[in-house]
């Protein structure tokens, strides 16, 4: 950590508080004109990736030749080639300061892991050379033992392998003391079940594109290459490292469990677009340094609506890359925070009262180069925008419960429909504009306000498709954008691979379903796509809601639609377990039925887990720390009182037996909340264990309003939120 905020935390007193908000106080950013300005220079973008450039100026062309047609157009790699590879990851690396190579990897914890391994080969006494070898490139041996697998693996199966993605690029990841190669791996078991996120992810993009070359050929478009592109958003807060090691539950949940809300928060919408504060900005620029020289094309920043809460939004990539560089974000924000005296937290709902975290995952499909999701300047353009669409809305529709089941997660739970985030209720917004589209198709007639002709697919009557015509919807878990969807219930910790994995997989699904149908259907073939595209918009049109998601009606209405409604990381992972859910997965390689139970099997367990140990710090907390100041404060007022009516005093005796009877009453409410709480542990019951924590919570953050200020033991909302 930087000297400027080098902080000493104290045993627990009075004024630990105060002393850190003195320090932060003293805190004097760079003037502009000493700040080193970060080097984002086009010459510096992806230095510290092993791409295209630097295949070719390290590798032999043949090798070069073989290795970019992997990457660029998915052929198979060849083997050959590997050696020569390594080797030249190995100068480049060396070049580039490091010491040390790794397989990076995506374990079922919804987090990244990695093993370094230095470039060393003894060759005698005290002799050695540095190398690196096809071999050790292609895969690597990883202790499988120890990471969540929902059974798929025994503490005592420990064998896992990670094997090379060539289509993800190696890259430096610098810290302190040097640097590393990180080369992007899948993991799988010694039995070959899928260990990690990254490979069903790259099973369902090969699944959507063979269903979209399979569709689109119905159009009479030759073979092209399909790319599966997302542009992941990203929602943290930042809070000073003072404060957030003084808060047990910061530091062992990523979340308050207790905090009483400021009279000022977010009310004024003050914070969001505000300018942003200096300290706040360096670390926004040191943050986007890092990313520049990873290739990450981090584009747009700025303060979200919550006080101290921010986003980070990239371009949209390659599904595989963004997703990679999804994982690198996170770690780069938490990594940057922390080299700034600050703590980046990822939860979805740190702070109760303001709004939470999420990850707006935007998801679109290209073929050939071309957005099939941007609505044409043609009429065919049109057909094949209006057919994937609606392929999109069959499938949303039919596997809502899936996609829902990818958002679940403990800290979700407390965002999701909390107006502020989506509703659990998946349904999908188009806009005014492409509604009536639908409508016209679905009807046959012509909107009166559209002054269109009757619309028929792949004529000339149907003309160019407006684009960016109408408002947005934030209260929509997926909404049409223009050209693009954009998913927004995934939590802000979220590793974007699983939901993207089920996307995939059910618009692999859906159009491969109408190909079923065009081409079971003799005839003129628009004539048939028309006809096709009627009967799924009627079939289909439940799940298109533009209304606002968070409405008290609009539950009514989704359960007159018969539209999944889960509200608990319990419910909404429970459709992984059936059959016929996982049979689309089986159908399409993407996951086994063995994976596909390991991943329930593991959502249920970290979600139990998190439960618990939210609980046991609460409790720790409210016994521990909160229990002996309010004991304290209840005893002083007592002496005080005893001491007043000895004295024969009568001003003020009013004051203090109102102050001592609340006071009284919350250390016996508190007393009662924690036995609560001790007996909902014991017995183990995550329902009862969340309402028992959520009882005492509401007493902790009552006497938090009658405790002396200077001595309440945890730092405070008005604190973490503003003082930074």
């Amino acid at each position: 950590m930087c000297a400027d905020f080098v902080y000493t935390i104290r045993s627990m007193s009075t004024n630990n508080r105060t002393h850190a908000i003195n320090a932060i106080a003293e805190y004097i950013p760079a003037t502009p004109s000493a700040t080193a300005a970060p080097d984002t220079s086009m010459e510096t973008y992806g230095t510290d990736v092993f791409g295209e450039k630097e295949i070719r100026a390290f590798l032999p062309k043949t090798t070069a030749r073989k290795l970019l047609a992997t990457i660029n157009e998915g052929k198979p790699l060849d083997p050959s080639i590997a050696d020569d590879v390594a080797h030249a990851m190995k100068d480049w690396a060396l070049s580039k300061g490091a010491t040390h190579f790794t397989h990076w990897f995506q374990p079922l914890t919804g987090g990244t892991a990695e093993k370094h391994d230095a470039f060393l080969e003894p060759t005698g006494p005290a002799q050695a050379v540095q190398k690196f070898c096809g071999k050790n490139l292609i895969g690597g041996e990883a202790d499988a033992s120890s990471f969540p697998s929902g059974g798929l693996r025994s503490t005592f199966e420990a064998r896992g392998y990670t094997s090379w993605d060539p289509t993800s690029p190696a890259f430096i990841k610098r810290h302190a003391n040097g640097a590393t190669l990180c080369i992007p791996t899948v993991f799988c078991s010694y039995t070959g079940e899928a260990l990690d996120s990254k490979t069903p992810l790259l099973r369902s993009v090969q699944a959507l594109t063979k269903a979209t070359r399979r569709l689109l050929s119905h159009f009479g478009l030759p073979e092209e290459h399909v790319s599966v592109t997302l542009g992941a958003e990203q929602e943290y807060f930042l809070v000073d490292r003072r404060f957030y090691l003084q808060r047990p539950d910061l530091l062992q949940t990523g979340r308050t469990v207790f905090g009483a809300a400021p009279a000022k928060h977010q009310q004024l919408d003050d914070h969001y677009y505000g300018a942003i504060r200096p300290r706040i900005l360096k670390f926004m620029n040191e943050v986007e340094e890092s990313l520049w020289k990873l290739g990450i094309p981090a584009k747009t920043r700025h303060n979200e609506v919550a006080p101290a809460q921010f986003e980070l939004a990239p371009m949209f990539e390659d599904l595989n890359l963004a997703v990679d560089h999804n994982m690198l974000v996170m770690e780069t924000l938490r990594r940057t925070a922390e080299r700034n005296g600050l703590v980046c937290l990822l939860h979805e709902k740190p702070f109760e009262g303001v709004n939470g975290s999420g990850k707006h995952c935007n998801w679109s499909i290209a073929y050939g180069g071309r957005n099939l999701l941007n609505p044409g300047s043609n009429p065919k353009e049109n057909a094949i925008f209006l057919t994937v669409l609606s392929a999109v809305i069959r499938a949303i529709d039919l596997h809502a419960d899936l996609l829902r089941a990818t958002t679940a997660g403990a800290g979700n739970d407390h965002r999701l429909g909390a107006n502020e985030a989506p509703p659990a209720i998946i349904s999908i917004f188009l806009g005014d504009e492409l509604t009536a589209v639908m409508r016209e198709i679905e009807t046959g007639k012509a909107e009166k306000a559209s002054g269109r002709a009757k619309l028929k697919i792949g004529v000339d009557t149907l003309p160019p498709l407006p684009a960016d015509t109408t408002d947005r919807n934030r209260t929509s878990p997926f909404a049409f954008t223009g050209n693009k969807f954009e998913f927004r219930a995934p939590g802000s910790s979220h590793n974007c691979a699983m939901n993207q994995m089920v996307l995939n997989t059910i618009v692999a699904e859906s159009m491969d379903a109408i190909s079923d149908k065009v081409e079971a259907m003799p005839g003129d073939f628009n004539v048939n796509l028309q006809k096709l595209l009627q009967r799924l918009i009627r079939a289909h049109k439940r799940v298109l809601f533009s209304g606002d998601g968070y409405s008290g009606d609009w539950p009514k209405e989704a359960a007159k639609r018969g539209l999944p409604n889960l509200p608990d990381t319990p419910s909404a992972i429970a459709p992984f377990g059936v059959r016929a859910n996982q049979d689309i997965f089986v159908r399409y390689g993407v996951l086994t039925r063995v994976e596909m139970e390991s991943r329930l099997e593991i959502a249920r367990e970290d979600y139990e887990r998190r439960i618990r140990i939210e609980g046991g710090v609460a409790l720790d907390i409210a016994r521990a720390m909160v229990r002996p100041v309010v004991a304290d404060e209840f005893s002083k007022l007592a002496t005080a009182i005893s001491l007043a009516k000895k004295d024969g005093l009568k001003v003020g005796v009013t004051g203090l037996k109102a102050l001592s009877l609340k006071l009284g009453a919350g250390l016996d409410d508190l007393h009662v909340k924690c036995e609560k709480l001790d007996k909902a542990l014991a017995k183990g019951g995550s329902a009862e264990q969340i309402a028992a924590s959520a009882d005492l919570r509401r007493t902790v953050d009552a006497l938090e309003h009658l405790v002396d200020d200077a001595r309440w033991p945890l730092p405070k909302y008005r604190e973490m939120l503003f003082v930074y």
